[in-house]
């Protein structure tokens, strides 16, 4: 899906640098499964989207949506993670359409934003342990196993990102299987008239809207992992489509089991009810199953954003942007200082609520998109002879019209936010607004020590 061009091209970034070959690097399916992880991890979730707005909105919203949100996001992430194949991601496609300032604005709400999302897993897991664990459910027993479950997974991120990608292939495996059970043992439970319930008087628009964008978005977070690919001129696109196919039908297919196997009562349809929904339809047995598939599926989640936060970190280092001790690397080859900062993050947010976390996480990662959107757009009609090994076949209007639908999209969640979410998340702009100025002061200063790749080109004049 490469457009011919008669104009010659400029290699930009293609050669790795000597100082990282020694890492092992990624291959496809572990990297198929860190996007999956990224993104989904399964359908522990999405159980809110029936509670918002009855099934047949909930299906609909995890069948169409992606058409609108998730493939254009994964085509401008295979896109410009192939054009910039580095660690730092989306902060390089912003700081070199933008320039550096943006660049770190666009690195401090991301990176934020995917800390807010970790903050989430550890509430997860434990809600879909409390029923088998009624002490997990508040007070100090959650607290110890929130941080004994934050310090083991941080330590296994530090362990190497190789390591993390097939783990990541075992866990998705073992936390899909259940669901599939499940399936074969509704079949004869099936009530199809059950999918086509709705209450259009009845619906939680902000609630609906979060929970699909929540489980629907994050593609472009695998682009600051570019650097540790393998050949990711062809890996990352190809693991980006075969992602996609398998979030849809992660979602899909068990919203489609429980909702058509079981009378409806949307106000248990919240974080937790398919691990009831397993015991109705399959017994004590496949409850555990589940139970424990959820767990482990928060795991996954959790190791795959915090790989992506610390190398982002760390990408941003090499061009100036952080001090450069965000830059060093452990001898299994991964950003420790990165991971710790991220693992700080993780604890200090993990008493917020599910749907505190997915609202404020939301908003931050709104605001993100519309600067890649910008980058992305503003990259094709500047610099149109740059070298794309992957390119989306459509030409300058058709890329317009493409960051069309997302942006409305993120419009209309921003739209709903709450009063709350709003201002926490502008005190958390600002932040970043002042906190880039303060480390170029600093730096003058020589408080702190800065420095860049020297491998690394840019199409904007840097820090130096």
């Amino acid at each position: 899906m490469v457009e011919p061009s008669n104009a010659d091209y400029v290699e930009l970034g293609e050669r790795s640098s000597p100082k990282l070959d020694k890492y092992q690097k990624v291959s496809i399916i572990p990297l198929v499964f860190l996007i999956f992880y990224e993104v989904s991890g399964g359908p522990f979730g999405v159980e809110d989207s029936v509670q918002a707005a009855g099934p047949l909105l909930a299906l609909l919203g995890f069948l169409l949506v992606p058409f609108i949100w998730s493939v254009p996001e994964a085509l401008i992430t295979a896109e410009l993670g192939t054009m910039f194949p580095e660690n730092g991601g989306y902060v390089v496609w912003v700081s070199s359409a933008l320039g550096p300032f943006w660049g770190f604005q666009q690195g401090w709400m991301k990176w934020l934003s995917g800390v807010i999302d970790n903050a989430l897993y550890p509430v997860l897991f434990l809600d879909y342990l409390k029923s088998a664990f009624p002490a997990l459910e508040g007070g100090l027993p959650r607290t110890i196993a929130v941080l004994v479950l934050t310090l083991a997974l941080t330590y296994m991120s530090y362990r190497g990102l190789t390591l993390v990608g097939w783990v990541a292939i075992l866990l998705g495996v073992f936390s899909l299987l259940p669901f599939i059970f499940m399936g074969i043992v509704a079949i004869p439970k099936l009530e199809p008239s059950r999918w086509l319930v709705t209450d259009l008087g009845y619906i939680d628009w902000g609630l609906y809207l979060n929970t699909l964008f929540w489980n629907l978005n994050y593609w472009d977070s695998i682009s600051t992992l570019a650097g540790e690919v393998e050949n990711p001129s062809k890996t990352l696109p190809k693991a980006l489509f075969y992602a996609v196919i398998l979030v849809v039908f992660g979602y899909f297919f068990p919203l489609l089991i429980g909702t058509g196997a079981i009378p409806l009562d949307r106000k248990m349809w919240t974080d937790g009810y398919f691990s009831d929904i397993a015991k109705m339809l399959g017994g004590v047995w496949l409850l555990t199953w589940i139970q424990a598939a959820a767990a482990l599926s928060n795991m996954g989640m959790f190791l795959a954003e915090m790989s992506s936060d610390s190398f982002q970190l760390e990408g941003m280092a090499t061009r100036g942007m952080l001090p450069e001790f965000f830059a060093k690397r452990s001898r299994y080859g991964t950003p420790l200082v990165g991971i710790l900062f991220s693992a700080s993050g993780v604890l200090l947010l993990s008493w917020l609520s599910f749907q505190e976390i997915v609202a404020a996480e939301n908003f931050l990662y709104c605001f993100g998109m519309i600067m890649e959107f910008i980058a992305f757009l503003k990259l094709r009609i500047d610099h149109p002879a740059e070298s794309r090994p992957f390119k989306i076949p459509v030409g300058t209007a058709g890329a317009i019209l493409m960051c069309i639908p997302p942006t409305v999209l993120i419009l209309v969640v921003l739209a709903f936010a709450s009063l709350k979410v709003m201002l926490i998340s502008m005190v958390a702009v600002i932040i970043g607004l002042v906190l880039e100025p303060w480390l170029r002061y600093s730096e003058k200063k020589r408080w702190l020590r800065f420095s860049m790749n020297a491998d690394i080109r840019d199409f904007h004049s840097t820090y130096r």
